[in-house]
């Protein structure tokens, strides 16, 4: 089975068995919205509500509810498996079916001499136009292509005829590490050079990202430091733990330790794969406490958090939460999150910045564990339950953004009509 990827983090191991303005072209909204923990049924402009299982804010809730074609139906978690979080975090990740697709890889050389694999589905780049909506997917960290969840969304955009290409971060999806240096929470180098290169690839398309658990911190935080200048068209934020406090505070709480002591193993075993690499290394710089950890705190101290330069643990966190970032998002943004998600706390949401960003939209299912989502008319093994919702959302953004681009078109059109003519009057 393919690798199953659970937490902001990685594998369970062995031992565990810009549309900006869409307000200015969409229909108006009269709605009463309490806020609550369970929200009241929330009008939409085509008079389908969202039920009221579900909690649904966001600045920009307004603009974008009418693109979802079946949040008005309630959230019907599987019997048994989405009884308790922790039972459908495990069952998603190694139960979920794992759709097959050929892929075609593309090893991208960054200019730290670092690598990162794309992987893009087989056949596209003859059978697509040059101008299909292009999306990238971002997996959890240490995850990839192989990943259930990955594979389903890619599925389904590609069946509605979108191009997709899923980036395996440096050792991540048995992608090349060519220098001594990992990924991280932090580290935004790679982000940006992959969408230049597939922007550069496919000039005429539109971008779309999708990031899940670390994938979706890392994606939030290149928005915001984006902002006006980004070049993605929409975006999707899945399983985000937006602040890694709050986040690393639970994750050493009961059950999670488990998570804790697996996914640390995980790490450890990428990091032998490459130990070479960090042979010598001088400074701070622990090796042995990484090569030994057995917690993902004690591989950050000894690591990652030396390997980017911050001065302990805590301050990595701190600096890495992409909650700091929603302030500044300036393209179309879907987040969803599960309210029983024991890796990305439901406390650690910024509610408030959503709320009042006006590009921003929040999603908050009652159940769901990590990367679960067992529920929808797929479960228990089929697709996740946000899956349909996540390609309603990028279909909405992206129907606007063509059309606004033929409007802007046939302006240009009919100015150049304009100008001949009067180019031709004589005076």
């Amino acid at each position: 089975m393919a690798r199953a990827t659970i937490g902001s983090a990685t594998p369970i191991s062995s031992s565990f068995r810009h549309l900006k303005n869409l307000s200015n072209s969409s229909p108006p909204l009269h709605v009463t919205f309490r806020r609550s923990k369970t929200i009241c049924a929330t009008a939409m402009s085509d008079g389908k509500v969202s039920h009221p299982s579900l909690e649904v804010t966001g600045g920009a809730r307004d603009k974008f509810l009418s693109g979802f074609k079946s949040l008005h139906n309630p959230y019907s978690p599987y019997p048994i498996v989405a009884g308790n979080r922790h039972i459908e975090t495990i069952f998603a990740a190694f139960f979920r079916s794992v759709p097959d697709v050929r892929l075609r890889r593309e090893c991208l050389r960054t200019k730290d001499d670092g690598s990162v694999a794309l992987d893009w589905v087989s056949g596209d780049d003859r059978s697509l136009p040059p101008d299909s909506p292009l999306l990238i997917l971002l997996p959890g960290l240490t995850g990839g292509s192989d990943d259930s969840y990955v594979r389903h969304m890619l599925l389904r955009a590609r069946s509605r005829g979108w191009r997709v290409v899923v980036f395996n971060s440096r050792g991540c999806g048995d992608s090349p590490v060519t220098t001594p240096q990992f990924y991280s929470a932090s580290f935004l180098g790679d982000m940006y050079e992959v969408v230049a290169h597939v922007s550069n690839r496919y000039p005429a398309a539109n971008l779309y990202a999708i990031g899940w658990s670390l994938g979706a911190n890392i994606l939030v935080r290149y928005l915001g430091q984006e902002s006006h200048s980004c070049l993605l068209s929409g975006a999707v934020s899945l399983c985000n733990p937006f602040n890694l406090v709050i986040a690393d505070e639970d994750f050493h709480k009961g059950f999670n330790n488990v998570y804790d002591k697996a996914l640390a193993n995980s790490l450890r075993k990428i990091f032998k794969k490459h130990a070479l690499l960090f042979e010598d290394m001088e400074g701070e710089f622990n090796i042995s406490l990484a090569a030994n950890a057995k917690t993902v705190r004690e591989f950050d101290d000894g690591l990652t958090r030396v390997s980017f330069g911050f001065k302990s643990v805590d301050d990595y966190y701190s600096n890495s939460s992409s909650s700091d970032s929603i302030t500044n998002v300036c393209t179309p943004l879907l987040c969803i999150q599960a309210a029983n998600d024991p890796i990305a706390p439901a406390r650690g949401i910024p509610h408030k910045d959503i709320e009042e960003n006006s590009n921003c939209m929040l999603i908050v299912t009652p159940k769901g564990g990590h990367l679960g989502w067992v529920a929808g008319p797929e479960a228990p093994r089929g697709c996740p339950w946000t899956d349909p919702h996540v390609m309603d959302f990028l279909e909405y953004i992206e129907h606007y953004k063509s059309a606004s681009a033929a409007c802007a078109s046939n302006r240009e059109t009919m100015n150049n009509g304009v100008t001949e003519r009067f180019q031709h009057l004589d005076v």
